[in-house]
């Protein structure tokens, strides 16, 4: 079903402007778009749309103006916000130093029926959900629309409107909010203390609360979840790492802890002895991340989530899209069936996902991973070999794994799975800076012969697709003595090259 928009009485947000701004307001095009007015002191209005801002022609922004319309809305609250009653119109004041109002952002509210069918299945789930985006992106719109479809469906539905930004200004809610009950806001600091005296006096199923921003708020939402309230909330953040690095959201999804583990534990993880573990259970069991107004990213496992970005795992989010004809289109995270099996002996064993190997190219550096090894010593030898490498402490990020023959004699779990996955092991004989570079060149030896290999290879195919197009191309940054086997190969296919760009990033072009 495509979505309905209904403009929640526009001609009263104009009303309450003076006569000549109202009238070449009125005199634009696509007014139905309009999202926002902006009145600066001794300023040109303007009135932004989705995309553009257009300045009014009219003479500059007077004191009288901002009185004006300052004396036809409701009070303003210690937030500098204030509303028109019956309509989800808001008003935001800047004052100057005195107090004085010195330039009003009037925003349109609208109803939007329809938006959440893109999530309806996930509400009616009945576990609580976190909704991110920027701002201006459609969460209040989305937590309107909850909080109308729990309550048709006969759920008890209580909404904390610090703003008045839901449920619009006025003692009596709006319509757009169906049968959801309202509980409105003295102080913004206040907040907390209303979301805990909706659940204990009111007896709600649902409770919906916009932008959890302190610590106070985060600690009554876990209270709220704890008690079998369903929440649904936003929060400050794009995205589902915005909130798990804010220290003072971070609670919403578990927390992020240091825990320090035994000698044996981390040889066995085959990690540094302080890693980072997800603390708690998280207060909201999904988030959804708003891209775009009709392009949602579904995080159905906020557990799950937050312990693979901990092991450096990219999230698996279920992606959904409205299409222009109204359908939702769902897609599913698609992980090949292989690296499912994978994650799952991993996750069995203890140890994170494996991901595919990556490419070596001369773009980046050898990634080692030192199992055993000290990695002071290691440090010093790649210094002063000056070798491009750098160390790593994700082993299923190594190009390669340097451990001690102490360590290789034991074949213990983590070596053993670096070979299934096709790792060279380098063997170290004791934990000396000669012994710890001279497997370092035996590595690069190899990283050498790799490297050129697939340096071969590109610029065969390359050859292939000039003799077939006549089109040039251009390949990949090698070092020297690769561009030169490179340009032996176009040679002797009575094909032209040359080097072009500048280090580290110079190339070979090839063409006819």
């Amino acid at each position: 079903m495509a979505q309905q928009v209904i403009t929640d009485n526009l001609e009263l947000l104009l009303a309450v402007l003076p006569p000549h701004l109202k009238a070449r307001l009125e005199s634009l095009e696509g007014l139905q778009e309009l999202l926002e007015i902006v009145l600066d002191l001794g300023r040109e209005p303007e009135a932004r749309f989705p995309g553009q801002a257009v300045y009014l022609d009219v003479p500059p922004v007077t004191e009288q103006d901002i009185e004006y319309v300052v004396e036809r809305v409701g009070d303003f609250g210690e937030d500098n916000r204030a509303g028109i009653p019956a309509t989800l119109h808001r008003i935001s004041a800047i004052r100057n130093r005195r107090g004085d109002v010195v330039g009003l952002t009037l925003r349109v509210g609208r109803s939007v029926y329809g938006t959440i069918d893109i999530i309806r299945d996930t509400v009616e789930t009945g576990k609580s959900i976190l909704l991110l985006g920027r701002p201006g992106i459609g969460k209040t719109t989305k937590l309107r629309e909850v909080a109308r479809v729990l309550s048709d469906l006969r759920k008890r539905v209580v909404i904390v409107d610090t703003s008045n930004e839901i449920a619009g200004d006025g003692d009596i809610p709006h319509p757009a909010i169906g049968r959801a009950r309202r509980m409105q806001v003295r102080r913004p600091e206040l907040q907390h203390a209303v979301m805990i005296e909706a659940v204990e006096n009111h007896m709600p199923e649902c409770v919906v609360i916009d932008e959890i921003g302190t610590e106070a708020e985060a600690a009554a939402a876990r209270t709220i979840a704890e008690r079998g309230v369903q929440l649904i909330a936003t929060a400050h953040g794009n995205t589902l790492e915005n909130v798990l690095m804010n220290p003072t959201l971070s609670d919403l999804v578990g927390g992020i802890q240091v825990v320090t583990l035994s000698d044996e534990e981390a040889r066995r993880r085959g990690t540094q002895k302080s890693v980072l573990e997800r603390k708690a259970p998280p207060t909201f069991g999904i988030v959804v991340e708003i891209a775009e107004i009709d392009t949602l990213a579904v995080h159905h496992s906020v557990a799950d989530t937050v312990d693979r970005f901990l092991r450096g795992v990219p999230p698996l989010p279920e992606i959904r899209v409205r299409r222009p004809d109204g359908e939702v289109e769902i897609r599913p995270s698609q992980v090949p069936e292989r690296e499912i099996m994978e994650e799952a002996l991993a996750q069995a064993a203890g140890y994170p996902p494996v991901p595919p190997p990556r490419e070596v190219s001369a773009e980046r550096p050898v990634l080692l991973y030192p199992y055993g090894v000290s990695h002071g010593k290691l440090e010093k030898a790649l210094h002063d070999l000056g070798l491009p490498a750098d160390i790593t402490h994700r082993w299923f990020d190594a190009d390669a794994v340097l451990t001690l023959k102490a360590y290789e004699r034991k074949q213990p779990h983590r070596l053993q799975e670096a070979r299934d996955r096709g790792l060279p092991v380098y063997v170290v004989r004791s934990n000396t800076l000669p012994q710890v570079a001279g497997a370092l060149r035996e590595i690069f030896r190899l990283h050498q012969t790799r490297q050129e290999a697939g340096a071969l290879q590109e610029a065969k195919r390359a050859v292939e697709e000039v003799l077939a197009t006549s089109r040039p191309i251009e390949l990949s940054p090698q070092a020297a003595h690769v561009r030169r086997l490179q340009h032996r190969l176009a040679h002797e296919h009575d094909l032209h090259s040359e080097s072009v760009g500048l280090e580290p990033r110079r190339r070979v072009k090839i063409y006819k």
